[in-house]
């Protein structure tokens, strides 16, 4: 009930207006951070130390008031504390994990170049050592990155001269010399989310700000199956809304002299969206009990973020269809909730991109380059 109680009554303004024009209310992070929802899962260091299944729930319910929400907690929560937590020192914990989970700090997670999305090996980002000023200097340009023009700490990564052109994280803070982060405008979908890139020209990096217990792609992925495993919950919440919004729609909308809600096809309509929002909190349930246990596995977590999108954009869709005209109309907030989640099936990696995870785990055989 997290968001009816704190988020509805005191967001759903600023989310209407920041659907329309791009505003992201900065004090969202603190309220989240009052009621623990940030990095929950992480045991001390403030945080709530939560099970994955609460941690699920939270995201469901805030995404039930807006994609872009959730996603600034899954940024916040999955790829900025929780590689400072499984990748970092103690010195590095203690320095930045309590202010991130009040939501003092912001945090940014920079993967995603301009030419490298789905291909994040392939990355141009890099980073050299200085002997000399004990740093290591970065250069690149990271691309589609929630929070990056308000946040205060950054985790990038880049290949890394001094491990053998490995790849390496990086806490960037703002106020480097030569870290710039300019906003991406013109966006029709997570309009209430903020979205820019990084630029990093020289920027000096002290050496303890380097992650030393993540090498490879293997520290980013990391991050990305706890925020895919947040998103396949969240989705769900968006869906919801839609589902209950039409329902109530279709009951209260007379159309020759009777309610929509009596037409067969209408309620076949709303049986299958209730059948689908169904079985993918069921999915997210079991998957989460395992994670709970140490036993989830990443093909698990590909196999919920790719069914609950689709699925639930669906869902959205045909929500806005039930409505008419008036599904369109931003007095319902269907609209806002399918244009968001047209990004959310997208990021975190594409449809096609999770059909090839387990098409792998499937067959042995892997079908993402020609090699």
């Amino acid at each position: 009930m997290l968001n009816r109680v704190i988020l509805s009554a005191r967001q759903l303004t600023n989310v209407i207006g920041g659907g329309s024009g791009a505003v992201f209310d900065r004090e969202i992070m603190r309220e989240m951070g009052e009621l623990g929802v940030l990095g929950s899962t992480i045991q001390g260091y403030g945080c709530a130390g939560t099970s994955y299944v609460t941690y699920g729930l939270l995201a469901k319910e805030v995404e039930r008031v807006d994609s872009g929400y959730r996603s600034a907690m899954s940024v916040q929560s999955s790829l900025v504390m929780h590689p400072i937590n499984a990748y970092g020192t103690e010195v590095q914990k203690e320095k930045f994990l309590p202010k991130l989970a009040r939501g003092e700090l912001i945090g940014a997670f920079g993967l995603t170049e301009p030419n490298h999305g789905s291909d994040p090996g392939g990355m141009e980002c890099r980073a050299s050592y200085d002997e000399k000023n004990k740093c290591y200097v970065l250069h690149g340009t990271k691309s589609w990155i929630t929070n990056s023009p308000i946040a205060d700490v950054f985790i990038v990564w880049a290949k890394s001269f001094a491990h053998g052109n490995k790849i390496k994280g990086f806490i960037l803070e703002r106020g480097m010399e030569g870290l710039t982060t300019p906003q991406i405008h013109g966006k029709f979908s997570l309009r209430a989310s903020i979205t820019g890139q990084i630029a990093m020209d020289s920027v000096k990096v002290p050496e303890e700000n380097l992650l030393p217990h993540a090498t490879g792609l293997g520290g980013p992925f990391g991050c990305l199956n706890n925020a895919r495993y947040g998103i396949a919950w969240g989705v769900i919440g968006a869906a919801e809304f839609c589902f209950h919004t039409a329902r109530q729609y279709v009951l209260d909308r007379m159309q020759f002299k009777r309610p929509l809600a009596k037409n067969q096809l209408i309620q076949k309509k709303l049986a299958d969206m209730m059948t689908e929002i169904t079985l993918a909190q069921q999915a997210c349930l079991q998957v989460g009990r395992l994670k709970d246990k140490g036993l989830a596995a990443p093909e698990m977590i590909s196999l919920i973020k790719r069914n609950n999108c689709g699925k639930c954009i669906d869902i959205a869709r045909n929500a806005r269809d039930m409505l008419g005209g008036n599904g369109i109309a931003d007095e319902y907030h269907v609209i806002r909730h399918v244009m968001n989640l047209e990004a959310v099936n997208t990021y975190e990696g594409t449809h096609d991109i999770h059909a090839l995870i387990l098409g792998r785990a499937i067959t042995g055989i892997q079908a993402f380059t020609s090699d």
